[in-house]
């Protein structure tokens, strides 16, 4: 993939947009010598992202997430460290919005500096087995409740469609008529599709755009 100076990742809540933001930071990070990782859901306490704080700091990719995160406190504040994604412009990031359009708002106070540079890929992650998105209508109504709250539009569709460790080869390729039909409504290019390494290896050329990836290890 082609990363644009920041790369945006929204969609439905349990799309899987965390662990693609851990894989594409630790890709990133093997092109470029300063990289960050940034969550911006603020409402939700348990800020998934910072569950690889150790893999990131190994790799030497800054963490911007709220002091909040990971504890019980539920305090929808923007941590004043987030503006160095739009302040530092030699600082490539992944940025995990949140789920639905509540990320978005948040993201909505760095909207203007995003559009004004124009160095941004916003990605619409899908996963046909969330039973809320089961089709692609119900997938572009959230899209547009995303663009609208973060007053930036989506650049690309990652089909990142998955059961969890019983996902099969089958499964991932099973989705793909319902990523090409959200990508004919929306306009928008399928750029990725995602699998777990395991899955991945089994749909080597069978896939156009396949990002492999490690899954997130979960706190004990």
């Amino acid at each position: 993939m082609d990363y644009q100076r920041i790369t945006l990742l929204c969609g439905h809540y349990g799309s899987g947009k965390t662990n693609i933001a851990v894989n594409m930071a630790l890709e990133l990070r093997s092109r470029y010598e300063r990289v960050a990782v940034a969550d911006l859901d603020i409402v939700n306490p348990y800020f998934r992202t910072k569950d690889s704080a150790e893999d990131f700091t190994r790799a030497g990719i800054r963490l911007i997430v709220s002091d909040y995160a990971n504890t019980n406190l539920d305090i929808p504040a923007l941590p004043q460290d987030m503006y160095a994604l739009v302040d530092d412009r030699e600082l490539h990031c992944i940025v995990d919005v949140g789920g639905d359009d509540r990320g978005a708002y948040a993201l909505g106070r760095l909207s203007p500096a995003i559009r004004e540079e124009n160095r941004y890929d916003m990605l619409l992650v899908v996963n046909r087995f969330r039973p809320l998105t089961p089709d692609a209508d119900s997938v572009l109504e959230v899209m547009r409740e995303i663009e609208t709250a973060a007053s930036l539009p989506f650049t690309g569709i990652v089909n990142n469609s998955n059961l969890g460790p019983e996902t099969t080869p089958e499964d991932v390729l099973s989705s793909l008529p319902f990523a090409r039909e959200i990508s004919e409504k929306s306009g928008l290019p399928v750029v990725l599709t995602c699998a777990e390494e395991r899955v991945a290896e089994a749909l080597k050329g069978k896939i156009d755009n396949l990002f492999p990836m490690h899954l997130q290890k979960k706190p004990v």
